[in-house]
């Protein structure tokens, strides 16, 4: 039939049709993508593992020094099951989990305030920024023992270092969406009669909100590093605890079950955070190539 005595009706339901159909391909080839991406990060763990596995009962590598995936697995089966030396498993992830938690809230918290507040306060910025930037240039994790010293071996200590390592990055982020507000924004809120205030908390603030949010991903990673590190120094309970134990009976699978444990935590929460972000964030278009 030629094109011409096609009616319209019969054209609009072909275009439909052809849309769908290209939907549907887009849609399988992300699935595919998909499955493919997560296909080969287990065959990549898979084959790190079984070279490990290999290479330790072979002999290439000293069992005794690097341990085996079986011997890391049997393990944390065994703290599992019959708990640890310092208690039952579950209490030492709760433990550190607790000190990790509290610190980095405490963390966000003090870097979200005082860095939209220096943003926006140009003197403030003048007059606390080189004293900012000396303390970001200390080896944070050094405080470590100062920190046992003022605070025991009970989870304040653990908090504060957790509380030191998260606040500059959230700090410097939520500095810089704070300066990155579009001033187009800004002028036109003011024009229309908005004070500082409501400038600050209905344009600056959700405007900083990325930049915030991409701080949090890093900042509980290094929440959990601080409460780690101050359990390795001095704790009573603690995933850090298990590796100084496990480090002073030269016992390398436990070492490992407890770096294992510990990158578990860090996923979950980093999961979590990831949700959170899509379910706030989910106005924003998506990234050019994230759906390829």
């Amino acid at each position: 039939m030629p094109p011409e005595l096609v009616s319209p009706a019969v054209k609009t339901r072909a275009a439909e049709t052809g849309a769908a159909d290209r939907t549907e391909a887009r849609a399988r080839a992300v699935r595919h993508r998909t499955l493919l991406v997560y296909g080969s990060r287990l065959a990549v763990l898979a084959l790190v593992l079984g070279l490990w596995e290999w290479f330790a009962r072979t002999g290439v590598i000293d069992p005794f020094n690097f341990s085996m995936p079986s011997k890391i697995w049997d393990q944390i089966k065994q703290w599992t099951l019959h708990g640890t030396a310092q208690g039952p498993l579950g209490e030492q992830i709760w433990y550190t989990l607790y000190e990790a938690l509290f610190g980095w809230i405490i963390g966000v918290v003090a870097g979200v305030v005082l860095g939209i507040a220096l943003g926006r306060v140009r003197f403030l910025a003048d007059v606390f920024g080189p004293y900012v930037k000396v303390l970001n240039a200390l080896p944070r994790i050094v405080l470590a023992p100062i920190f046992l010293i003022w605070f025991g071996l009970g989870p304040a200590s653990k908090v504060a270092s957790a509380v030191v390592l998260v606040f500059f990055p959230v700090f410097f982020n939520a500095f810089q969406g704070a300066r990155e507000v579009d001033r187009n924004l800004v002028a036109n809120a003011r024009i229309l009669g908005a004070s500082n205030r409501r400038v600050t908390f209905q344009v600056v603030i959700p405007a900083a909100t990325s930049w915030i949010f991409t701080s949090l991903h890093v900042s509980f990673g290094f929440a959990l590093i601080g409460a780690i590190v101050g359990e390795y120094i001095g704790a009573t309970k603690g995933i850090g605890l298990l590796v100084s134990a496990s480090q002073g009976t030269f016992n390398a699978a436990g070492v490992y079950a407890a770096m294992v444990i510990l990158a578990v935590v860090a996923l979950v929460a980093e999961g979590l955070l990831t949700f959170l972000e899509k379910r706030l964030f989910r106005w924003k278009p998506a990234q050019p190539g994230t759906n390829r």
